[in-house]
């Protein structure tokens, strides 16, 4: 049988995004920060910031953005994010989030497939952002911080223009459109309704337990879906006030921490590595922080409670994907109990089931131990709509009863503590960030120098898992490793860059054309 969340079900309210987070808003909270801009210190009231949504939604009504229209952001972490995004969701149209680090050719490929008709961006990504839009068809360009021949936030925020009246259901309008690679492959579209984001809010909150007096670190991206939803929605929901930071710098990063006296940070695994172990850490008082939670990638369990030791802190561990809104698991901030190498419970409204990958039959749950590993499988409202026109895909993950194969290998225990062991998916995960092996291999093949490629992970000296190219030349071709990587390196975001080359003769592949990457694996040397 499935195993449910051992949390009775938390209501969630048919509400729009923006109604859910920002309807109640009582006098108190108004008052209070919102959003802290941790390089200026600048500072932005929660009725400040519902002002400027408002406006920001009326001067996207007045553009001609409609409902069911796609708008792009494309920006790092600001505060002006937090204006974009809910205006855009509260004018009725999809945010589709970009990357800050994406290239003018992935950008453009998100706003075609995406279907935008207006990007907002920053001054600082304009050029390849720009180029992306053009190419793209895409003629207005709005650059928040001000652009000569471009309408900034400012300019829109002071027209004053009314919101436009909505009448939309939260379970089937979609809010968001962030793109993940699923299980593998090319980057996908995420079908994400306004239940799907309330639900995902909801769910979390009882074990994501943000007071309006936390001031919570905020330098995961809020591009991407962990950002999205654990740190501006459901901070925003908390009425806690969210400290920006664009960029990760370490020690930018715990002087924020410091000078700002964050309680809760939010992080990826390789920033734990730093927290625990690099000596500039202890030229800083961090003696605010109450909770470092992790998640993107697992968190090794010495690692966390080293941190935890280092900065004398709870530390926390969550699990989720972009297809779940993202949040299905984590360690709750009270339960000293859990081992912190899990990924913690179930978030309520969710049940789950370990599936064995190879007969399809449902592994038991054990009466007391570990059950025998499987596929995590997940069932919720959280759970997404599907793929942006890709059936097929799809259908590749999601049953017909609304299971999502996660494509990651889990354990459970008879306490119902999960443990996310490997995974069956293909995806690389550098530094908390997706790199999708398929990308990168159709990326190789056109270069005329290659007459074949496979790209898999493996792991560096340091441990951290990076994209490997095996690389058959063409005949007479001369092409040489650093060739290969500059080749890559110029088409694609720094993380997803090929970090270690190897050429072989031929790529094994089964005998349907699939490449056989267990063979490469085994081949291939811990440092690759």
């Amino acid at each position: 049988m499935p195993f449910r969340s051992p949390f009775p079900d938390v209501e969630i309210p048919n509400l729009s995004v923006f109604d859910y987070l920002f309807a109640d808003l009582a006098p108190d909270a108004a008052a209070s920060t919102a959003l802290v801009d941790g390089t200026s210190g600048d500072a932005t009231s929660y009725g400040a910031l519902v002002v400027q949504i408002q406006r920001m939604a009326g001067a996207l009504a007045a553009r001609g953005v409609r409902p069911g229209d796609v708008v792009a952001l494309h920006s790092p972490n600001v505060p002006a994010f937090a204006t974009a995004f809910h205006g855009i969701l509260r004018a009725g149209a999809t945010a589709t989030t970009i990357n800050a680090l994406y290239t003018a050719e992935e950008i453009e490929k998100q706003l075609r497939d995406s279907a935008a008709i207006m990007l907002i961006t920053v001054s600082p990504l304009l050029p390849q952002a720009l180029e992306a839009a053009r190419a793209a068809g895409i003629e207005r360009v709005i650059v928040m911080d001000g652009a000569e021949g471009h309408e900034s936030l400012r300019d829109l925020l002071m027209e004053d223009a009314p919101p436009p009246e909505l009448s939309i259901d939260p379970a089937t309008h979609v809010a968001v459109l962030p793109y993940s690679s699923g299980t593998t492959g090319l980057p996908k579209g995420v079908v994400l309704t306004h239940r799907n984001l309330v639900a995902n809010v909801a769910q979390s909150l009882d074990q994501l337990t943000l007071e309006p007096s936390d001031r919570v670190m905020a330098v995961l991206p809020f591009f991407h879906i962990y950002g999205m939803t654990v740190l501006l929605n459901l901070a925003l929901r908390a009425r806690s006030t969210l400290v920006t930071m664009p960029r990760f710098d370490l020690p930018e990063f715990l002087r924020i921490i410091q000078d700002q006296k964050i309680t809760w940070v939010f992080i990826a695994p390789p920033i734990a590595v730093a927290l625990a172990k690099h000596p500039i850490v202890d030229g800083y008082d961090l003696s605010s922080v109450k909770v470092v939670f992790s998640g993107a990638a697992p968190l090794d369990g010495e690692l966390g409670h080293a941190v935890a030791a280092r900065l004398d802190c709870v530390v926390r561990q969550g699990y989720g994907m972009s297809e779940m809104s993202p949040v299905s698991h984590a360690i709750p901030v009270e339960r000293d109990d859990i081992p912190l190498e899990t990924v913690g419970l179930t978030i309520p409204n969710m049940e789950c089931k370990i599936v064995d990958p190879e007969t399809g039959g449902e592994i038991e749950v054990p009466s007391e131990g570990v059950s025998a590993p499987g596929e995590l499988w997940c069932k919720g409202p959280n759970i997404m709509v599907g793929y942006l026109h890709n059936d097929d895909a799809t259908r590749e993950v999601l049953d017909a009863d609304g299971w999502l194969r996660t494509g990651d290998i889990a354990t459970v225990s008879a306490e119902g503590y999960v443990r996310v062991i490997d995974r069956l998916k293909e995806l690389i995960k550098y530094k908390g960030y997706q790199v999708p092996p398929a990308e990168l291999e159709a990326l190789l093949l056109t270069n005329p120098a290659i007459a074949d490629a496979a790209v898999l992970g493996v792991r560096d000296e340091e441990g951290e898992e990076v994209p490997k190219a095996f690389v058959v030349r063409q005949p007479n071709s001369d092409i040489t490793a650093d060739e290969v990587m500059s080749f890559v390196a110029e088409h694609v975001a720094p993380y997803k860059k090929v970090r270690v080359v190897e050429f072989i003769d031929a790529i094994p592949k089964s005998s349907a054309g699939k490449i056989l990457r267990k063979d490469l694996r085994a081949a291939a040397p811990a440092e690759g």
